[in-house]
């Protein structure tokens, strides 16, 4: 499996030559759906678990609101095998492309819901990121492996991360690592990924319209600069096609969209964070469309019924933003910022 991102529709530097020193490499990890192992970089897949070292669990008070009854992780996935089954008759046409009586007595049966959970809450697995597959922008000396989980309710309107950097061999597997506590019930099924497999591939990018100096911007937002007509707004086809890879990513810029950019600053020395890792709702959307994968024009991956576009993880932060993870250069081990855009 692999993913090619379209060449971008122009050469920024050969206009602005002052971007040259600003670029970045992000590498996007493209997550498909798949069958993860622990040995595999992934989205939502099992992770290489030290045998004596406890699992995470969010110790914090979660508030019902107006959710009195959640889902288990167990029943997400019933849910989402039967709508894999009737997405996979729909050729057939009717009657066989309707849900069996099983499929709507399960789904009847599993809305209901579950009593909402008391105690602490297991962390879900997120992402593990091999180095050997991923090129990770900071890490700890010693560490080879990144591993993201969070807890499946709001704190307050997106999971809390937390990340565990390991050296993959001194991690000794034992049976129970594919079986870690899960939580009675998450806060939503768009908090459990998809198990998927990963196709890195990296691209250069450069830093929003924004965070540039005041004399860039103004050059980038004058259209006699870009030979381009009137009709096109030269800030938006820069911010569109030029900055910054939609979709999970790691490194690169950040992204904005819901404020301008803002300091990030580590809170334990100070020090500017850089962009770890973007856990994405969409791999793109109708303003990033020109980032599509080639393959994905010609042999699109399918969707399961119901599902937005390129939404292949099943992960929807904050009703369609993304998650940004910014971890400090001085100290990986710092505190890290989580950031929605």
């Amino acid at each position: 499996m692999s993913f090619t991102t379209p060449p971008r529709p122009i050469d920024v530097t050969a206009l602005f030559p002052q971007l040259a020193p600003l670029a970045r490499t992000a590498t996007r990890l493209h997550p498909r759906p798949g069958s993860p192992t622990v040995h595999d970089s992934s989205v939502g897949g099992p992770l290489l678990w030290p045998a004596d070292e406890p699992w995470p669990h969010c110790e914090e008070l979660h508030e019902k609101g107006a959710t009195s009854v959640v889902l288990s992780p167990d029943d997400v996935r019933v849910l989402r095998r039967n709508r894999a089954a009737i997405t996979s008759r729909r050729h057939l046409g009717r009657p066989a492309s309707l849900p069996t009586p099983d499929e709507l007595a399960a789904s009847k049966r599993i809305r209901q819901g579950r009593p909402w959970p008391e105690g602490p809450i297991p962390l879900l697995p997120v992402a593990q990121l091999y180095a050997r597959d991923v090129p990770l922008p900071v890490s700890p000396p010693g560490a080879d492996l990144l591993q993201v989980l969070w807890c499946p309710f709001d704190h307050p309107t997106h999971p809390r991360t937390a990340l565990r950097w390991r050296s993959a061999a001194t991690v000794t597997v034992t049976d129970d690592l594919d079986s870690p506590p899960e939580p009675a019930g998450i806060k939503s099924q768009d908090y459990l990924p998809e198990p998927s497999l990963l196709a890195p591939e990296q691209v250069t990018e450069y830093p929003h319209f924004m965070e540039l100096d005041e004399e860039l911007r103004r050059q980038l937002a004058d259209p006699s600069r870009w030979g381009v007509s009137g009709s096109t707004d030269p800030q938006e086809f820069y911010r569109n096609e030029l900055t910054t890879a939609p979709g999970w990513k790691t490194g690169g810029w950040s992204r904005w969209g819901l404020s301008d950019p803002m300091p990030r600053r580590c809170p334990e020395c100070g020090t500017e964070a850089l962009p770890l890792l973007t856990i994405a709702t969409f791999e793109w959307d109708a303003g990033s469309a020109g980032w599509a994968p080639v393959e994905e024009r010609t042999n699109p991956t399918p969707l399961l019924r119901g599902t937005p576009p390129a939404n292949f993880t099943m992960t929807v932060i904050a009703r369609g933003y993304d998650l940004q993870l910014h971890a400090c250069p001085v100290s990986p081990d710092h505190p890290h910022i989580e950031l929605v855009q």
